[in-house]
């Protein structure tokens, strides 16, 4: 007689395998469903009466429990998480053995069983991540032996008052009160004990945002009153409308263990808590105190005046959308020292009115991020960048440079040792330049973008670096020497508008990337060609004066897999010689001369190339593929954007023997199909604002219908009317550019 059975992965036609057995079960005890979100089929399970265990997660067909649950008299654990049951039934409430309810991640439960409080066995009630429940039931405090209750609800009239969870004396682990601004007194607040609930490892206080301050004595007095046990870990409080904060907060020793904060849209506040002298804390947001002007020494607490280092175990920190924000006030220079000595990760974000310097000496700092602070000095000094891994700045405005400590050069030294790999900066309009030396020794990853006036120092190697993208900037730029990067594997280049030329002596590159785009200057590769055997991605876009390709690229580049030239109108014809033999993709769209000279191609030539998408303005291409020969390899073709393309022709298509999808896009005069239709390896043909053929195709008539009719599947705008895939699956990322 089966007595433990666990369901996993899922379709309905799998479970009816199973259907008879579970209806007749009669001693069964535990039924599990996992990973069966792919049916929504009923269970019944009529005789089970036995069951002790039963778990429904997952299943978002579950809209709501029969009445008759409440037969299954020994059930001790239910789990319906992640369902989309709306409410339970009344009848739950007699299940008088139940001791754990599962809910969590229910979006449409709106409301819990009036009478819950009779299930007075119950341990852990989960409800996180339920966001339409608005109240809990009455008299909640009846359930004393509750250990987890994941959120409590505040009620206004009629359901549960705070004063309730002072019974549920053994809750324990993580707990988020919701409504807090109908508490009605600070009595009522105090009436909750939670200063007594040892157990509570997480707790979070949340308000209604609120566009008014409250009554400020009282709003203070209701959260000093919900102070939490000595014992507690994480500590979160949101949308809070009182002028400040009661001495617990950051007190000790009542947050003498408390690890994680987080202070968010505390709106009215005007000053921050004595965080600092919180031994424990590693991780501290602080997000949307608009009223705060200055962290100034009541940040750090008393530590100044003792042994203890302020932040001495802080890792983690973020600071955002403090929208007066002018001035970080830091302690005296020996104080200082001690600060934050342990500190990772730095985030600062929209704080667009401050001021002045960061901390000087963060030993530990690995990444730093800076964004939206548009008043920051003018210099940001690189001695806090000693261990950095990382460096992010966004939208500083006033940042002009990143300056080298004045130490170092004051002792002459150019090249302090760092490990900063990665430097990203953005939209930093007042950013002239990077130092000349030391910052960069180290970078692999350099992003400069939309800093115009910001130089990149052209007179030293760069031989740690392996990604560099420059957008936007660096207006001197005229030529761009490659030999000064030798470890150079991915270089993009858009927006330098006066760049004309890429240098590159004999030395062979390591680079496997290169990309140039909306360089309306620029005219030349190195003389004689581009020498990189590695170089597998090209792409060239909108580069309206450069006339021709790098000379020898069968030689030079024989590793090219993708070719993208796009919007480049002056190219007339590709070098001498052929197109190396490996390429497998080829895109060309808005060069008018090339394509016009496609005859030299040789594209028959390339007998791994797959992928050919070819598109552009001109008037001239009135059958396809006309003279381009192409090859039997040829798996996708995306043909677009041909104004006079009128035919296809017969003997273009019928030796595209692999051709498995051909996608036509933009070509309103295109009537004729290939006399004898296509190859029978083509499955997929997609079209879309072909004008002449679409109502002839669509309504699966006439000569030109004939010649497709035999292929598979067929899409005519955004219709199918024919098969039921749209797209081949290994090429499916196609079909976003249709």
């Amino acid at each position: 007689m089966t007595r433990y059975l666990s369901y996993f992965g899922g379709s309905f036609d799998n479970f009816k395998k199973i259907d008879k057995d579970l209806y007749n079960a009669k001693r069964l005890r535990t039924f599990l469903t996992l990973d069966s979100s792919g049916w929504d089929g009923e269970i019944k399970m009529p005789r089970a009466w036995c069951l002790r265990t039963l778990s429904l997660s997952g299943r978002q067909g579950i809209t709501n429990l029969l009445d008759s649950i409440c037969k299954l008299k020994h059930l001790r654990y239910l789990d319906c998480s992640s369902t989309n049951i709306m409410r339970l039934p009344d009848s739950l409430c007699n299940l008088c053995n139940l001791q754990t309810l599962n809910l969590s991640k229910c979006q449409n439960l709106d409301r819990l069983p009036r009478d819950t409080r009779k299930l007075v066995n119950l341990h852990h009630l989960e409800i996180d991540e339920t966001n339409q429940l608005k109240e809990m039931p009455v008299q909640m405090g009846r359930l004393t032996c509750l250990q987890t209750l994941t959120k409590f609800i505040v009620s206004k009239h009629s359901g549960s008052h705070i004063g309730e969870l002072g019974k549920l004396i053994k809750l324990g682990g993580k707990l988020l009160i919701w409504e807090l601004q109908n508490v009605r007194s600070a009595k009522d607040a105090l009436d909750a004990s939670l200063k007594d609930k040892g157990y509570l490892e997480e707790l979070a206080l949340q308000w209604n945002p609120s566009n008014e301050v409250g009554i400020l004595q009282s709003l203070r007095n209701v959260l000093e009153n919900l102070q939490p046990h000595e014992n507690l870990k994480s500590l979160t409080i949101n949308n809070y409308s009182g002028k400040g904060f009661p001495d617990w907060i950051g007190g000790l020793p009542s947050m003498s263990k408390i690890s994680h904060v987080e202070l968010r849209n505390c709106k009215y506040c005007s000053a921050l808590p004595p965080l600092g002298q919180l031994p424990s804390l590693s991780e501290l947001y602080i997000d949307g105190l608009d009223e705060v002007v200055t962290v100034g020494p009541e940040f750090y607490g008393n530590c100044c005046n003792s042994s203890m280092k302020p932040f001495g175990s802080l890792k983690f920190l973020r600071l955002e959308n403090m929208l007066n924000w002018e001035n970080w006030s830091h302690l005296g220079a020996e104080n200082e020292v001690e600060t934050f000595s342990q500190l990772e990760e730095l985030y600062i974000k929209n704080c667009p009115k401050l001021r002045g310097r960061l901390p000087v000496h963060l030993p530990s700092l690995a990444k730093l991020q800076i964004s939206k602070c548009q008043q920051l000095e003018a210099s940001l000094p690189v001695d806090l960048f000693a261990k950095f891994t990382r460096l992010d700045i966004t939208g500083c405005d006033n940042l002009e440079s990143l300056a080298l400590p004045e130490q170092h050069k004051r002792d002459g030294i150019m090249d302090f040792n760092n490990c900063l790999q990665e430097l990203r900066i953005r939209k930093c309009f007042s950013l002239v330049s990077l130092p000349k030396a030391g910052l960069l020794s180290k970078v692999k990853i350099l992003l400069i973008y939309d800093c115009k006036k910001c130089e990149l120092p052209m007179h030293r190697q760069y031989s740690s670096l392996e990604e560099l993208y420059l957008k936007d900037c660096c207006d001197s730029l005229t030529s761009f020497p490659l030999d000064l990067f030798p470890n150079l594997k991915s270089i993009r280049i858009e927006g330098c508008r006066n760049l004309q030329s890429i240098e590159q002596h004999e030395v062979d590159l390591v680079i496997s990337n290169i990309g140039i785009r909306r360089c309306p200057n620029f005219v030349s590769f190195p003389k004689g060609g581009l020498r990189a055997p590695n170089l597998a991605t090209f792409s060239l876009e909108d580069c309206e004066s450069l006339r021709s390709m790098p000379d020898k690229m069968h030689l030079f580049i024989p590793s090219l897999h993708y070719l993208e030239i796009k919007d480049c109108p002056e190219i007339e014809s590709f070098p001498e010689g052929r197109l190396p033999s490996d390429l497998k993709e080829i895109e060309i769209h808005g060069c008018k001369k090339l394509i016009e000279n496609w005859t030299g191609w040789g594209l028959q030539m390339l007998h791994s190339l797959q992928l050919l998408r070819i598109g552009g303005d001109s008037e001239k291409v009135e059958s396809f593929p006309g003279v381009l020969l192409l090859p039997s390899t040829l798996t996708y073709l995306y043909i677009y954007s041909f104004k006079n393309l009128k035919s296809l022709d017969k003997e273009g298509f019928q030796h595209l023997t692999s051709l498995v999808q051909l996608l036509i896009k933009d070509c309103p005069k295109l009537k004729n199909m290939p006399e004898e239709g296509f190859p029978a390896s083509l499955r997929f043909l997609q079209m879309r604002k072909c004008l002449a053929l679409e109502k002839q195709l669509k309504r699966k008539e006439g000569k030109e219908w004939l010649k497709v009719a035999r292929v598979r599947n067929i899409v005519i705008d955004d219709g199918q009317i024919q098969g039921i895939e749209r797209t081949a699956p290994q090429m499916s990322w196609m079909t976003c550019s249709l």
